[in-house]
């Protein structure tokens, strides 16, 4: 298992028009790459991203074409790809699941994980989104043990539920995943500190590539992609604008952390429902 090795997170601005998302993330992810990066993070509905309120215009499931031609991508670079989310079809249903899909150097499949919390809010005014009205929940956290260490998969609004990272954690995570469309109006108050705590009561690392900017019809998204440390250091960010955040992840750096302050070994795990 590798113990240090470089990842990227990707930022970008998708919109309703998969063809134009896919230039922007293939270039990106070319970029991350020629700078060595051994794992790609894309956010969350990179490939489409709809204004609220208009129908889902777009899915397909694991074995369409949108991830057959990231497989061929992960294996032309040699590198592992995370696809943020995608809109995977759910077999019978008119809704879909917001899914992420993490991708090996060969191309495989390694681990999929569909959103489990999903994003209903309503604060007058301000933002107004139902995402249950055309996504269906996903059933479970996930784990994945690969090459680069043991990684823990979520989507935006995940991060609002620590109990699913202590889960994560609990399971042996290292590398925590946060894929993100967090609005506009919540991200500046909310988004670095929930990221930051995630890291730090869990000691792991956090990775958290973001949308940013106008999607359409008024819908924003907040940006600041950031890569935190287990002490709860961000040692990578980008604030705004499309771009590659790099970082050098140090596994070794998790062992010394827990070592030092075993929170995770101190765990009341009869109060862990999760």
């Amino acid at each position: 298992m590798a113990r240090r090795w470089r990842v990227a997170a990707i930022q970008m601005t998708s919109i309703d028009d998969v063809s134009v998302n896919q230039r922007v993330a293939l270039r990106l992810v070319d970029r991350a790459a020629a700078a060595g990066a051994r794992l790609i993070a894309l956010p969350e509905n990179f490939a489409f991203l709809r204004p609220e309120g208009e129908p889902v215009s777009f899915r397909e499931p694991l074995d369409g074409p949108l991830v057959g031609a990231w497989r061929a991508e992960a294996r032309r670079l040699r590198r592992h790809i995370l696809l943020g989310s995608i809109p995977e079809r759910v077999p019978r249903s008119r809704r879909i699941h917001n899914t992420s899909v993490l991708l090996g150097p060969d191309g495989e499949i390694i681990a999929t994980y569909r959103k489990m919390h999903l994003f209903d809010i309503d604060l007058p005014g301000k933002v107004s989104l139902r995402e249950s009205r055309t996504v269906k929940a996903g059933s479970g956290p996930v784990v994945v043990a690969t090459k680069l260490g043991c990684l823990g998969l979520s989507i935006c609004y995940d991060l609002r539920f620590p109990e699913l990272y202590r889960a994560l954690a609990l399971a042996g995570a290292e590398v925590l995943f946060v894929p993100a469309a967090f609005t506009a109006y919540t991200g500046p108050h909310h988004w670095l500190p929930l990221l930051r705590a995630r890291a730090i009561e869990n000691q792991c690392w956090v990775v958290a590539p973001a949308q940013v900017g106008e999607h359409g019809s008024g819908r924003r998204s907040h940006g600041e992609t950031v890569v935190i440390d287990p002490w709860g250091a961000v040692v990578a960010r980008k604030a705004r604008g499309h771009g590659v955040v790099l970082a050098d992840i140090d596994l070794d750096q998790v062992t010394r952390v827990r070592r030092g302050l075993p929170c995770l070994r101190h765990v009341r795990r009869d109060l862990v429902k999760a």
